[in-house]
């Protein structure tokens, strides 16, 4: 009988040669470019025997985590340990903007630091200072969801709706549309609820509204499609893909959207657990359907991702840990890939459940990358690994008779050092994808 180990992992031990060809080899192609450096004195004259040494300061590809316990946790420590460990491995933070809770109370919005706690749910001024302080980008999540709809308003007609929808992108556009650079406009549109609904959401222009009217609102602003509904739809790998056909009709209409956001919460009982793995947990048709979605012409993004352990037992966090090892490497290796975020940095905090029961709501997974006590899961350890230590780049090389040098690195910033006759220039580079990463670094005088 085979372990549960053996069952969850098979597609991808069977699928070595995939992983080793295919994906080994889009990371080389498509997550990595060469940096081309000439190094001159100060009237612009190459050096040749240079020393030029260098080393990754971030990626340009965006690795973060939902941001929902920020400052919510209940002792000093544990929210120490929470900014640092955020920090330690993403980029990237997922800002809540639940209309419900951002608004309880109509016209009385809670964007001050200093606003009214509600759980899970800090507010945004926070946690953009969070992220200004830590180089983090951040993300709001999410400008439209019915789910989350105020009670204030639920039972409004459409056009009081769309009215209020309205007040809200302004006042948001006018407070963050410089300081936040992406948004999430619709979430969930495909998916069941056992909330009421408003009639808005049943409306037929419900997803085109929402998308011109934060075109109008935020027209820098990068802006994403959010569908937990994909996976395990009807023909996944088609264009008749209910999720691939709702996009393309919006694109058809000329609507801006910027990113296609794929939900990846492997929320399954135990003992269903065996229903994933001819799909979430097969790396040919992980890709097929990531194929499919990049015809659309957009760049994609993991927007929300959970890998269950289930207990903390040794073994099962081991599972979470290897399956978190393909399974990042397979997004990471797509070259439509542009993000992948995972969902819950700690367990015993996750949504529906009280704090610590490991048996209620979404705690029943135990789908983060840190225990209740906030000690760190194999999890973390492995994507500690992939981003700061596997995909980073450094080292050094020297200039040629004419003054040239190049590396070849992950996307991202670089600090590089160049030594000469006994003097130095430190600088930043930034290697960026689709750009021409030519770079003149001159020696001046003492």
């Amino acid at each position: 009988m085979n372990t549960r180990k053996e069952t969850i992992l098979k597609n991808f031990r069977k699928n070595e040669t995939f992983l080793n060809t295919t994906v080994k080899n889009n990371i080389e192609i498509h997550r990595k470019g060469t940096a081309k450096l000439i190094v001159t004195d100060e009237n612009g004259k190459p050096i040749p025997g240079a020393l030029v040494k260098f080393c990754q300061k971030s990626h340009e590809f965006k690795f973060g985590a939902n941001l929902f316990m920020l400052d919510e946790l209940e002792t000093d420590e544990k929210n120490k340990q929470y900014k640092e460990y955020f920090k330690e491995i993403f980029n990237l933070a997922t800002l809540p903007f639940y209309w419900s809770d951002l608004e309880p109370e109509r016209g009385k919005p809670r964007y001050g630091k200093e606003s009214a706690k509600i759980y899970r749910r800090p507010a945004p001024d926070l946690c953009i200072e969070y992220c200004q302080e830590n180089n983090i980008e951040p993300k709001l999540h999410c400008l439209t969801y019915d789910n989350f709809i105020p009670t204030w308003l639920l039972s409004s007609s459409t056009a009081e709706i769309k009215k209020e929808y309205t007040r809200r992108f302004r006042e948001i556009a006018k407070r963050y549309s410089e300081t936040i650079p992406t948004m999430e406009v619709t979430n969930e549109l495909l998916c069941g609820s056992d909330k009421p609904r408003s009639d808005f959401f049943f409306a037929d222009d419900n997803a085109e509204w929402s998308w011109r009217t934060a075109d109008k609102f935020f027209p820098f602003t990068k802006l994403i499609i959010n569908e937990a509904v994909l996976w395990e739809l009807p023909y996944p790998t088609t264009n008749r893909n209910a999720y691939y056909m709702q996009i393309e009709q919006l694109l058809a209409k000329n609507v801006r959207i910027d990113s296609i956001g794929m939900q990846f919460h492997s929320f399954w009982l135990r003992e269903q657990e065996k229903e994933l793995i001819s799909t979430r947990y097969n790396p040919e048709f992980v890709y097929s359907v990531l194929n499919k979605f990049a015809q659309l012409g957009r760049p994609l993004q993991i927007t929300e991702m959970t890998i269950p352990a289930f207990t903390d037992i040794e073994e099962d966090e081991a599972i979470q840990a290897e399956l978190l090892n393909y399974i990042y490497t397979i997004f990471f290796s797509h070259p439509a890939m542009e993000a992948i975020i995972y969902w819950n940095l700690p367990d015993g905090y996750a949504a529906f459940a009280p704090q610590g029961d490991m048996k209620a709501g979404e705690n029943y997974y135990r789908g983060g990358l840190l225990r209740f006590d906030f000690t760190k899961k194999p999890a973390f350890h492995v994507l500690d690994e992939l981003i700061n230590k596997r995909w980073h780049a450094e080292g050094k090389t020297g200039t040629d008779d004419g003054g040239n040098a190049d590396f070849h690195g992950f996307y991202g910033k670089y600090d590089v050092t160049v030594v000469t006759n006994g003097k130095e220039i430190k600088t930043e580079i930034d290697l960026r994808k689709g750009s021409q990463n030519s770079f003149t670094l001159q020696i001046g005088k003492e």
